[in-house]
């Protein structure tokens, strides 16, 4: 449970970072953002894991590039559920998936990537 609240408040801290830095992203509230996060992370676990298998042919050819477009929608998915987070197409997308990627990465790397017992 903690390392999930954990998670949450990394993907909370990208999705900031990312409305911060990159133009055409945007969050209305503290509250959009935490909800943002909370979102993010089940549309991450349910809809992305179809949408990686049915576009598995396109990431090949990319070589794991489309990865950034799957990972874009996500977050245009969550935006559009979402009233106090918005993301103003796809570029916007492609740049708040790299920013939280980063930032998951980076504390992946600090915090140590061990499973959940």
């Amino acid at each position: 449970m903690i390392r999930l609240l954990i998670h949450a408040v990394i993907t909370a801290l990208g999705l900031w970072l990312a409305a911060e830095f990159v133009p055409g992203v945007e969050v209305g509230s503290a509250g959009s953002l935490i909800a943002a996060a909370v979102l993010l992370g089940i549309v991450n676990a349910l809809v992305r894991p179809v949408l990686t298998f049915v576009t598995f042919p396109l990431t090949v050819i990319t070589f794991g590039l489309f990865l950034l477009v799957v990972n874009a929608a996500m977050i245009g998915l969550v935006a559009m559920m979402l009233g106090g987070f918005t993301v103003t197409g796809l570029w916007p997308g492609v740049g708040a998936a790299l920013v939280t990627g980063i930032v998951s990465w980076i504390a992946g790397t600090l915090l140590g990537d061990r499973k959940a017992d």
